[in-house]
């Protein structure tokens, strides 16, 4: 394609030359006013002049035509992946397509974008686009989206197009959805209390009716509630573990559905007690005792109570009871009336002395069964008549005495349960540098798991539940030694601290326990159990998919599966009897808030740029692309235009100066000469 055009190369700034020439031009004005002769050649002369120094030349250029580029952006959110979005959005790219093979004169730009952790981010894609295409080529932009985009920009100049953007709207406009929205949820709360949490469902298919409400903390027992559609109301659930407690919300399914996944919302809620209430009741003043309180005070999420029977009842010294200096043991106060307030009961060397009677032991029995905590730490009298085992706690303690007191050096270990047990699991190895014991009491295991025994393999730390509670027995009085750093001491602030916190049911020491989060696009899941090999993993995506994979074993008592998260939303977990949620992903994406198609997401774009919003609707309508002008109409109810820009480049110029130096020089002497030879005359 060859073009002619005059080009000026002026050899002063042109002001300069327009300011000469009009000069020129008012003395030729003022001589013609005056009736002088030769004006007229004098005013030719200076426009021959101007004309010189404004150098035009006749320039013909060889121009080879540059295509137009349309950019074509499909949003693979999630939220396109419902309703038959996916598909819409690929008949737009064949629509487009075709008729880039028609016409020559125009490429295509494809792009796929915008999932996001936090939304659909759909900009961020455009722009990727777009930094390829030479402005001055970019025939338009066609974007297949629902119209769920979070970042679209208030300001519709703000991609600086200068040609039409169009959105093509996917999904069913008249689609109705029912959804779950958390209005307000806290973010921590005390373990055994209720938080709250406000919530609103919304149907346009029965605005309204009413929905079942359902909420489980960490998988588990449900409550149901009955909640009026479209208003906000208020629901309450309890926390039962320190950490995070994964609550999940979810309203039962409506008459028009576009999916499930915005039906069930997750909030995790971190879990904290206000304070561990400990009683220890030490039934004789001995080595270990002080080791006890300083490890217990030690901790300050522990409030402790401690009594030391100082005078058994069984003394007779003859002094008077009003003449002592000792408080009177509150075993009513404690035992009938506020037992329940404690978290963990510790009787540490105790013997039967008639200061509690049957009924207490039967409180202390039914507490544990209730859910409470027990620890007992022996001497030689739990061998003996006076025995903790000969009263209602035998019902409930893990190991019975056989009457033995064994008095002999050994060093204790931990045993093959123990080396699975979360408890001491950690401690499983550093055997060789403990040091040793001196005294053991004879007893067989009766419930639960040894995790602690001496050289032959007799029980020496036993931990077992007992109904809704658990209950703990250390079978000798020398764990003091360890406190004191005798012969190398060894764990004993971890050890008893971690089987303290196991009997008040501190989650992660848990022998039995699923847990699974969500890094890096990767769903990694421990299963922790006693057991030599663990249950198949079942997993439940936000989708419904389920997926099963076996587990393998990390390390003794710990088992591990991974797999990739490519969904958003709440992950449901089964190992045998163990369940667990997770989140892949915000615990409530923002994604699946609002899942209808929403032509005014882009439409600060579409209306800046001259451009069109069709609803391809569920029979995916795509309106006829057609090549337009520049600067005429973009769009029109069943067409979307991508405007011609004829952009070329240059492959040769050949330039003809039109004001030869030479014949500029005689046609100026020339009109000189007429203007002198008129004012001769």
């Amino acid at each position: 394609m060859d073009a002619t055009s005059v080009m000026f190369a002026p050899l002063i700034p042109p002001p300069v030359i327009a300011v000469l020439a009009a000069l020129a031009l008012a003395a030729a004005g003022l001589a013609l006013a005056r009736g002088l002769k030769g004006w007229l050649w004098r005013a030719l002369a200076a426009l021959g002049v101007a004309a010189a120094l404004m150098n035009p030349a006749l320039v013909r250029e060889a121009r080879d035509p540059l295509t137009d580029i349309a950019l074509v952006v499909i949003d693979d959110s999630a939220s396109m992946d419902v309703d038959g979005r996916t598909e819409a959005a690929e008949a737009v790219a064949v629509a487009a397509r075709d008729l880039a093979e028609r016409d020559g004169s125009l490429e295509l730009v494809e792009v796929r974008g915008g999932r996001a952790a936090d939304g659909t981010r759909l900009m961020e894609t455009i722009q990727r686009g777009l930094a390829g295409i030479p402005r001055e080529r970019l025939a338009g932009v066609i974007i297949a989206s629902d119209g769920q985009v979070h970042d679209a920009p208030s300001d519709g100049a703000s991609l600086g197009l200068t040609a039409p953007l169009h959105h093509m709207v996917t999904g069913d406009p008249d689609a109705r959805d029912r959804r779950l929205i958390v209005s307000e949820a806290p973010r921590y709360g005390l373990v055994g209390e209720l938080v709250t949490f406000t919530l609103r469902v919304e149907d346009e298919a029965d605005p309204g009716g009413t929905a079942l409400v359902t909420l489980s903390v960490d998988g588990g027992d449900p409550i149901e509630a009955r909640v009026a559609i479209g208003r906000e109301v208020q629901v309450q659930a309890e926390i039962r573990n320190r950490g995070p407690n994964v609550v999940q919300i979810e309203v039962e399914p409506g008459r028009e559905e576009l999916t499930l996944v915005n039906n069930r919302a997750a909030v995790s809620v971190t879990g904290g007690r206000d304070r561990l209430r400990v009683l220890l009741i030490t039934g004789e003043p001995h080595n270990g005792a002080r080791a006890w309180r300083n490890l217990l005070k030690s901790d300050p999420s522990v409030d402790l109570v401690h009594f030391t029977i100082l005078r058994p009842l069984d003394r007779d010294d003859s002094v008077p009871a009003d003449e002592l200096a000792l408080i009177a043991f509150p075993v009513f106060e404690l035992f009938q009336m506020r037992l329940s307030e404690f978290d963990l009961v510790i009787f540490d060397r105790y013997r039967r002395r008639g200061i509690l009677r049957p009924l207490y032991f039967e409180n202390i029995a039914r507490y544990v069964e209730d859910g409470g905590a027990l620890l007992v730490t022996t001497g030689p009298p739990f061998a003996g008549p006076d025995s903790l085992a000969r009263t209602a706690l035998a019902g409930v303690l893990p190991a019975s005495p056989d009457g033995r007191v064994i008095e002999t050096r050994f060093t204790p270990r931990i045993s093959e349960a123990g080396a699975r047990h979360p408890v001491t699991a950690p401690m499983a190895g550093g055997e060789a540098g403990w040091g040793d014991w001196h005294r053991r009491i004879g007893a067989r295991a009766v419930a639960g798991e040894t995790v602690l025994e001496s050289p032959d393999g007799a029980p020496l730390l036993t931990l077992a539940r007992a109904g809704e509670g658990r209950a703990a027995i250390l079978l000798s009085d020398q764990a003091w030694l360890w406190a004191r750093g005798y012969d190398g001491g060894g764990p004993h602030d971890e050890l008893f601290r971690r089987v303290a916190h196991w009997l008040m049911g501190e989650p992660e020491l848990d022998e039995e326990r699923l847990t699974a989060s969500v890094s890096g696009g990767q769903l990694s899941v421990t299963r922790t159990t006693l057991d030599e090999s663990a249950p198949p993993l079942e997993i439940e995506w936000p989708s419904g998919a389920t997926e099963v994979l076996d587990m393998s074993e990390a390390e003794p008592g710990r088992f591990t599966a991974a797999t990739e998260a490519s969904e958003q939303g709440l992950v449901r977990l089964r190992s045998g009897e163990l369940t667990a949620v997770t989140a892949s992903g915000p615990l409530n994406p923002r994604e699946f808030t609002d899942l209808r198609p929403d032509p005014e997401g882009l439409s600060a774009l579409t209306d800046a740029s001259g451009g069109g919003v069709f609803m391809l609707g569920p029979q995916v309508n795509v309106p006829d692309l057609r090549r337009t002008r520049a600067g005429v109409r973009q769009a029109g109810p069943s067409w979307a235009g991508l405007q011609r820009n004829e952009a070329y480049i240059v492959t040769s110029a050949e330039r003809t100066p039109l004001a030869p130096g030479l014949l500029l020089a005689i046609l100026l002497m020339g009109l000189l000469a007429g203007a002198w030879r008129r004012e001769g005359r």
